[in-house]
């Protein structure tokens, strides 16, 4: 491990301090891009973040982007920056499995989607593409046709990263990148951001367009972003979003905690916590009081829906992209868990999938109003810490878990809000716990200036996002 690079833009201070460093030349794209490359090399054969390494592609670029600065180019804050794609997106040169041993070549969009097309105009370096659970639909992280990521929080013991998008949590908390991009349907996101220790931003339905993206439940999937912190997030955020909407809303800054009133839900959120994670929770609350936040108790009983909304509508989205026939066919290659989901879509009724629908968009409408002078609401991400991987050998456990981690995820996807992630400080040798923030659709500015400050709050002391490596 003495050999072993750093993680180049953790070690000049994050993205920000990357660009500038970019920019006067002191760190180049390539130097960057190698020092990523060299810990995939080293790390990824015990961690498996990635299924696919594009370390030819990645060196090109980077040494473009250099050519580029040195003639005078600039194409923005992301310049030069490495990167890591979740394996649901089309991206050139690059396999496209979705996490699957099932053949999906003829059904996945040959295209590159705007979003990628918006990481190329910023000058991002894709280093490869994250390994994820199968078709996005688990959130455990555990994949029987791929292979399960190792949670980095705990090199003894392998650990559950969170998924769907398991690797992108592992590759940003290992540092083999400095930005994953992901895709968040029911907390995807957020929970391996949350098991893993990093950041995760969940993006509003519709803000950034998702074509090019295979999708799970296309009224549900959203865009999402991994980093080390809620700076760098709110970096990305801003720049992608002037790319892909082509307006540009100025720097995101912190909002001054003595102004914010916090809602925290009455029902459903705060049920069933592990004890570590009702005291790390109480403890931010408590310290958020004492630097002048103000809490508001909300009830949500929308929230609930949730349990019977996901289960009907997302395996039947599924097959409708893969096909009845197509996944007859293919179930027994399938991850047992996921197999058992989807196949629950063939006997659902359109008029049980509608009538909840119709509620949903009844319960979005409701909840709309519950924000008023509430800022954001708060909860704890996921209700435990992150378990053995061995822990989930029994499938019927597996499913219950799935259940478990998801109950205070999906309820921002549901009611069509906005989310984040922060990573909990804590000591040495505890597992990571995150803390949720939700605001309504498109209040992405909002929440990550109240991110920034709560994490601006915490400077004192680790963030609680560094790793073992």
């Amino acid at each position: 491990m003495s050999k072993l690079s750093v993680d180049p833009v953790l070690n000049v201070g994050g993205i920000q301090a990357f660009a500038a460093s970019f920019r006067s030349g002191d760190l180049t794209s390539e130097q960057a891009t190698r020092g990523y490359l060299e810990r995939i090399q080293a790390l990824d054969k015990q961690l498996g973040a990635f299924e696919y390494v594009a370390v030819d592609e990645a060196l090109a670029t980077a040494r473009a982007m250099d050519q580029l600065r040195e003639a005078g180019t600039d194409l923005g804050p992301l310049m030069g920056l490495p990167v890591s794609v979740k394996d649901l997106f089309t991206v050139k040169g690059m396999p496209l499995t979705a996490g699957s041993q099932v053949d999906i070549s003829d059904i996945a969009d040959p295209q590159e989607g705007p979003f990628i097309r918006a990481l190329r105009q910023a000058g991002c370096v894709i280093l490869g593409k994250t390994k994820m659970v199968e078709f996005a639909y688990g959130i455990t992280g555990v994949s029987q046709p791929r292979g399960t990521p190792w949670n980095p929080c705990d090199l003894e013991v392998h650990r559950l990263p969170g998924g769907s998008s398991s690797g992108a949590g592992v590759a940003v908390a290992a540092g083999l990148c400095a930005l994953a991009i992901g895709t968040d349907t029911g907390g995807s996101v957020r929970i391996p951001a949350a098991l893993c220790g990093v950041f995760g931003l969940k993006t509003s339905f519709g803000l950034w367009p998702t074509q090019g993206v295979f999708p799970l439940a296309p009224n549900l999937d959203t865009i999402g972003l991994l980093t080390r912190t809620a700076h760098d997030a709110a970096q990305a955020y801003a720049e992608l979003t002037r790319l892909l909407h082509g307006s540009h809303q100025g720097e995101i800054l912190a909002a001054s905690l003595t102004q914010v009133r916090l809602g925290k839900p009455t029902q459903y959120f705060f049920d069933g916590l592990a004890p570590e994670v009702e005291r790390s929770v109480a403890s931010v609350n408590d310290e958020l009081r004492n630097a002048g936040v103000s809490f508001a108790p909300i009830p949500v009983p929308q929230a609930a829906e949730r349990e019977h909304y996901f289960p009907l509508s997302m395996p039947v989205h599924l097959l409708t992209t893969l096909g009845e026939d197509r996944f007859e066919a293919n179930k027994h290659i399938m991850d047992s868990v996921i197999a058992r989901r989807t196949a629950a879509g063939l006997n659902t009724r359109a008029v049980d999938l509608l009538a909840l629908e119709a509620r949903r968009q009844a319960s979005m409408m409701e909840v709309a109003s519950l924000f008023g002078n509430i800022d954001a609401w708060i909860s704890p991400t996921v209700a435990g810490v992150a378990p053995p991987v061995a822990d989930l050998l029994d499938p019927e456990e597996g499913y219950r878990q799935a259940i478990n981690m998801t109950r205070n995820t999906q309820p921002a996807n549901y009611l069509g809000l906005c989310a984040a992630t922060l990573p909990v400080p804590r000591q040495a040798g505890e597992l990571p716990i995150g803390y949720q923030l939700m605001c309504p659709s498109n209040g992405e500015s909002k929440l990550l200036s109240l991110a920034i400050a709560i994490e601006n709050s915490w400077s004192d002391r680790a963030p609680g996002n560094h790793t073992l490596i």
